[in-house]
């Protein structure tokens, strides 16, 4: 079926797309590079699961959306294909396997290098997420990436370096990720801001909803000379707490925001009770309002979103919540980076 015939009042068709809609990679201005990949997860497990279990939950999304109210299903977002990343996905499965056994012969205290065949492939992953980014950012694609773990935008981020030059990140994570080399993994979940930052690229490293990380982790932030700009969930609840209000810390952290953004949203950096099955929940958080509210404004203020992730959803079994959660914070980043770059529903 053309999308010229898509009825948006129908039933949501499984098999379709992406939430539902008809288009093919070629057609779609939004392009989502399916990611499934979790080697590295150091607590519970599942990312790479997430791709799959989101693009499932997609069709229940409705259509009408603030961004581009009645025509928002014209813009056109479409997934590559699942299949094509069914190696990567069976290759992570074993490896996993031999990363646990490593995680677990640390957490008895004994010292043991990581095995280098996890490394090297995450390397090669990486890779192959930048080629193919690379490719569709060549044939004027917006990009974002559906994950897997939070390891796997690097590849993403270095492609769109290579585009656009200068630009900055605005990370929601309750975690800092900026650990060296965390559990001897080069590429872990918890070391993708630290590998990101080694682009000079990153001009400036905007971090939202902090608060769980490491003496190191806050020593990097107080040595990095501004270029990383923290805004930790209890300041943020303390200023709420004596009167400001969201509005005025939203404006803030887009202040912080160079011209060009990226945004890495970990689903854990929302409140608990909206991922309960992420790998590493935190108490606190933001709501989930918040967290839309921020996006739409960093939309409207002038500024282009060039990519995003949605990274760490672990699906659960029978209620479909978390996957439900990531596919419409998915569907809001899309659109949102849609309409920063003046994108035209299709026509």
């Amino acid at each position: 079926m053309s999308w010229k015939d898509f009825n948006p009042e129908a039933v949501g068709v499984e098999n379709s797309g992406i939430f539902g809609l008809p288009y093919t990679t070629e057609e779609a201005q939004v392009v989502l590079i399916p990611a499934p990949w979790g080697v590295t997860v150091s607590y519970g497990s599942g990312t790479h699961n997430a791709p799959q279990a989101i693009y499932e939950a997609s069709p229940q999304i409705d259509y009408y959306h603030s961004s581009y109210g009645a025509d928002t299903w014209k813009v056109g977002i479409a997934m590559l294909s699942l299949k094509d990343w069914d190696d990567a996905y069976k290759q992570g499965l074993e490896l996993r396997e031999k990363a646990k056994a490593h995680i677990e012969i640390l957490a008895q205290g004994e010292i043991e290098t990581a095995p280098e065949n996890i490394n090297a492939a995450c390397e090669t992953f990486n890779l192959r997420i930048q080629a193919t980014a690379a490719e569709l950012l060549a044939n004027d694609k917006l990009v974002g990436l559906v994950g897997g773990d939070h390891s796997t935008p690097l590849g993403l981020m270095h492609a769109l370096a290579n585009k656009y030059g200068d630009f900055g990140i605005l990370q929601i994570d309750a975690h800092c990720d900026l650990r060296d080399s965390y559990e001897g993994f080069t590429y872990s979940h918890a070391s993708i801001m630290h590998n990101a930052l080694k682009m000079p690229q990153i001009k400036r490293l905007v971090q939202v909803g902090l608060r769980d990380y490491s003496i190191h982790e806050r020593q990097v932030i107080d040595d990095s000379d501004g270029r990383i700009k923290p805004f930790f969930d209890d300041e943020i609840r303390e200023r709420q707490y004596k009167g400001a209000r969201w509005l005025e810390i939203v404006n803030d952290i887009i202040g912080c925001l160079p011209e060009r953004v990226y945004i890495s949203f970990d689903i854990d950096g929302l409140e608990p009770s909206l991922c309960p099955n992420t790998g590493t929940p935190v108490p606190g958080g933001l709501r989930y309002q918040e967290a839309m509210f921020l996006i739409q404004e960093i939309a409207k203020s002038g500024k282009k979103i060039i990519g995003f992730d949605v990274n760490e959803v672990s699906p659960t079994e029978g209620t479909e919540w978390n996957e439900n959660v990531g596919m419409r914070v998915l569907w809001n980043l899309a659109n949102w980076s849609a309409k920063s770059n003046d994108l035209k529903p299709l026509s």
